[in-house]
């Protein structure tokens, strides 16, 4: 329920802005922001069927499909044995950042009844390791486009002076986040779920693990949910505060912070963007 409530907060907004009534050649392409276990899928597809209730056809990508392939993940982690943030996917640096243009570019242009494929990853290949699927079971998506939502854990973040990093570790990560400006450079607009406390990020995750062992789902266990998540907490500490200073788009932009039960504390807009 809370979940819808953002949502509503999220096609109020879009409804008042600029991106769905400015006629242009290209779809526009809005990011959304939020930590691990926000809700950002939930949000997507309630955000997708309630616009399709307005005869605009909205499609939803996330920056998890443009992780390395498997064995490209396996060489970037040998070439920083003793870095414990490029061993595994998730963090900048560990995507395929000119893929994902490729493939934002690509939908973008997309007009009535011409399609394009979309890459897919597959997080329990290789005993959860993941990997890319082949490109023949991509997904394919058809035109015409009203709206594009990418959607990532770290998408807005941007390289911030390497003394604010908190740990040594995170230099290489740092440098390779300047790559990422390609993807927000697609952005017309950009909305920031942001918790109160990254640290409540940790109980999401367990509860998202939990349901999903409900569901008869493959599952995490609570040992090892913990340990995935405090893997990620230094970089919202590192990078979180940049975000709130400048959105990573001088295009319209909406915050919307949220309490440890995913209520609405706040809600911010900036039509005009930048911070």
């Amino acid at each position: 329920m809370v979940r819808y409530q953002v949502c509503d907060i999220v096609v109020d907004w879009l409804r008042r802005s600029p991106i769905l009534s400015v006629a242009a050649d290209t779809v526009p392409i809005v990011g959304l922001s939020g930590p691990q276990g926000a809700g950002k899928t939930t949000i997507m597809q309630a955000l997708c069927d309630t616009l399709a209730e307005d005869g605009l056809q909205a499609v939803s990508i996330s920056i998890d499909d443009f992780y390395l392939t498997h064995s490209e993940q396996v060489a970037l982690a040998r070439s920083h044995p003793d870095n414990p943030y490029l061993q595994h996917r998730g963090y900048p640096g560990t995507h395929d950042v000119y893929l994902g243009a490729q493939t934002l570019q690509s939908l973008r242009l997309l007009t009535s009844y011409q399609s394009t494929k979309v890459p897919c990853y597959d997080r329990f290949a290789y005993q959860g390791e993941g990997d890319r699927i082949q490109q023949k079971n991509w997904r394919v998506i058809v035109g015409p486009l009203h709206l594009i939502i990418l959607e990532g854990w770290m998408l807005g973040f941007t390289p911030v002076e390497e003394r604010l990093l908190g740990d040594k570790h995170l230099g290489v990560v740092n440098t390779r986040l300047a790559e990422y400006r390609n993807w927000h450079s697609f952005l017309r607009g950009f909305i920031w779920i942001e918790p109160e406390d990254p640290g409540f990020v940790r109980d999401w995750r367990i509860e998202a693990e939990d349901r999903a062992r409900a569901e008869g789902r493959t599952a995490m266990s609570k040992r090892r949910t913990k340990a995935f998540v405090e893997a990620f907490l230094p970089a919202y500490f590192a990078y979180y505060p940049g975000l709130r200073k400048r959105a990573p788009t001088t295009l319209p932009h909406l915050r919307i912070l949220i309490g440890k039960n995913r209520e609405v504390r706040t809600v911010s807009t900036d039509w005009n963007g930048g911070g």
